[in-house]
């Protein structure tokens, strides 16, 4: 494992992707970094590019672009599990070895969200629920997790595993959700449950690269981030909210879109309006 020591009382966000590129934007703030794919490599790489973009929309400080393009919680630090391989492909097993790793290092480094945009595109029903019941662990312990809705859309029942989980927070793509050309995952989910939960923008985002630079890339692995880098901002002014205490927070800080529960869910998270009404 890569690690190093905490600077600053930044909320630690866990993000299980395809790795991580140590994009200046970054700073020191990988403060750990381990690869459960077949490479076991110590240091931080992302041979695919998705985690370091979803990594920069949640932490970016924007320094190489001026503040042109920066994360949402740019004060927090990033623990970051490479569970997806080059190709974006990984199997329930790392995701539950991730998963334990990051629990043991919660307090150690402020862990408090972790950051899941993938989903099993599969119809396995064990490993979708292998991953719920992870996640759900994951949950018990008091950590907040937020997942994608999956872009599998817009059928009904399209919300992919781990999203798929009745207790994390589930986020669809506000601007992904058009019956015809909409791609964000919908509920009801097996289970019946209404999901997702809510939804944020995830068309043509602009991020961190592993090129060292930026890209756009759309999808619910856009939206879900966001989200978790407000509950970071959300945290940072009242950490001792708990997973549960957050999510209700979230709900009561949505606007309607007009469109049904299963596909909006409570509708778009306005960061506003959450970040005042904690103060």
């Amino acid at each position: 494992m890569h690690s190093q020591s905490i600077t600053g009382a930044g909320i630690g966000i866990a993000v299980l992707d395809t790795g991580i590129y140590p994009h200046i934007d970054f700073d020191r703030r990988i403060i750990a970094f381990r690869d459960f794919t077949a490479r076991h490599s110590l240091i931080p790489y992302d041979d695919n590019g998705h985690g370091t973009h979803v990594a920069g929309i949640i932490a970016g400080s924007g320094k190489l672009s001026r503040g042109r393009y920066c994360g949402k919680a740019p004060g927090s630090h990033l623990i970051c599990a490479k569970i997806l391989d080059k190709q974006g492909n990984g199997i329930a097993k790392n995701v539950v070895e991730a998963l334990q790793w990051i629990c043991s290092l919660k307090a150690k480094y402020n862990i408090r969200i972790i950051n899941i945009s993938i989903g099993a595109t599969g119809n396995s029903a064990k490993t979708a629920s292998i991953l719920i019941r992870a996640v759900e662990e994951a949950w018990d312990k008091g950590l907040i997790v937020v997942t994608a809705a999956g872009n599998m859309g817009p059928s009904p029942g399209s919300v992919t595993a781990p999203g798929s989980s009745r207790k994390v927070i589930t986020v669809g793509s506000s601007d992904l959700l058009d019956a015809c050309k909409g791609i964000s995952g919908c509920g009801p989910t097996e289970d019946c449950i209404c999901k997702p939960d809510l939804v944020m923008p995830g068309a043509g985002i602009i991020a961190c690269s592993s090129s060292g630079s930026y890209a756009a890339k759309s999808g619910t692995s856009m939206s879900t981030p966001q989200v978790s880098g407000i509950i970071a901002l959300l945290l940072e002014q009242e950490p001792e909210l708990t997973n549960v205490e957050v999510k209700m927070r979230l709900k009561y800080a949505c606007r309607s879109l007009g469109y049904p529960r299963n596909r909006q869910g409570w509708g778009q998270l306005d960061e506003n309006l959450l970040l005042s009404s904690s103060k």
